[in-house]
């Protein structure tokens, strides 16, 4: 009787096992939360959005996030509007990626690298599009750094 618990015990050990891996290939959902950073880009920009982010296959995640920019130019304040698209090119702990932003007054592309899509560090060069009136235009070399707060996370 012993032996036939000890048995069917391991079974079940077994089969939670393979079910528990069964579900970690299965795993897809959106991870979402909020992000701040800072952005230098003909001037100082302070960045807060809200991002989500999804896995298309088991190595390459795609993230949406939509935002504003903050920043003091030409003594006045003001906020843009901001939607980026970041593609991660691995799952390991440094992820490179690359990232395009739009806003009304510039388009930029950007690469760089990132800690668990937790910690960004970016390069890239900005376009300007449309000149805000009686403010400087924005474009060329810029440099950033974000961070994102996943509110639901999960390892697989």
């Amino acid at each position: 009787m012993r032996r036939f618990y000890s048995i069917l015990i391991f079974i079940c050990t077994i089969n939670s096992f393979g079910y528990s891996q069964q579900k970690a290939e299965q795993a897809d959902g959106w991870i979402f939360g909020p992000s701040v950073g800072y952005q230098y880009q003909s001037g100082s920009f302070l960045k807060a959005s809200a991002w989500t982010l999804f896995a298309p296959n088991q190595s390459q995640y795609i993230k949406f996030d939509a935002g504003a920019n903050f920043t003091w130019m030409m003594d006045q304040s003001t906020i843009i509007p901001e939607f980026g698209i970041t593609y991660y090119l691995n799952n390991v702990a440094v992820w490179p990626f690359v990232k395009g932003e739009i806003t009304p007054y510039t388009a930029t592309a950007k690469a760089g690298i990132s800690v668990f899509s937790i910690l960004e560090l970016s390069a890239g060069y900005g376009f300007d599009i449309n000149t805000k009136k009686n403010f400087k235009p924005i474009d060329g070399f810029t440099l950033g750094v974000g961070v994102n707060v996943p509110l639901k996370f999960h390892l697989f």
